[in-house]
């Protein structure tokens, strides 16, 4: 496992990934990556600079009006080595022609979490493993 399953641990490498980054220090792979997805969303950097336990400990709900920034980032990384890996085979291909429908790579790659996101939501939901056709079939109906 990548991630250790403690929220917090999870969301210290984030704010530790930045924190590099900002320094100019040595960075692994994932480190790197996470970096930029942070850079690629300004709006979450306050989140991962703060370095507080109440970043750490801020429970994000739909009810209180607030995005998950390390949610959402984390699709991103998600979705990103998706492509990198084409899997579920044949991603990486409708991703491209979503690109070029959108024209810009991180509006693609939002519109394309929303169709991660609600197939993990209807896996954990049905308590199954993610439909991978059905999920391909909602990124290409996007990308069409």
């Amino acid at each position: 496992m990548i991630f250790g399953s403690d929220r917090n641990e999870l969301r210290q490498m984030y704010v530790d990934a930045w924190r590099k980054c900002r320094a100019g220090e040595m960075m692994s792979p994932l480190e790197s990556q996470i970096a930029q997805v942070i850079q690629d969303h300004p709006e979450y950097q306050p989140a991962v600079s703060a370095e507080t336990a109440e970043t750490l400990d801020e429970t994000y709900t739909p009810e209180g009006g607030k995005t998950n920034p390390f949610l959402h980032m984390g699709l991103h990384l998600a979705l990103r080595e998706q492509i990198s890996t084409n899997r579920p085979a044949g991603i990486a291909e409708v991703f491209q022609l979503l690109q070029a429908k959108t024209g810009d790579r991180h509006t693609a790659e939002h519109r394309a979490l929303d169709c991660l996101a609600e197939a993990l939501w209807t896996a954990q939901n049905n308590n199954t493993a993610p439909d991978e056709q059905a999920y391909l079939e909602s990124l290409r109906h996007l990308a069409g």
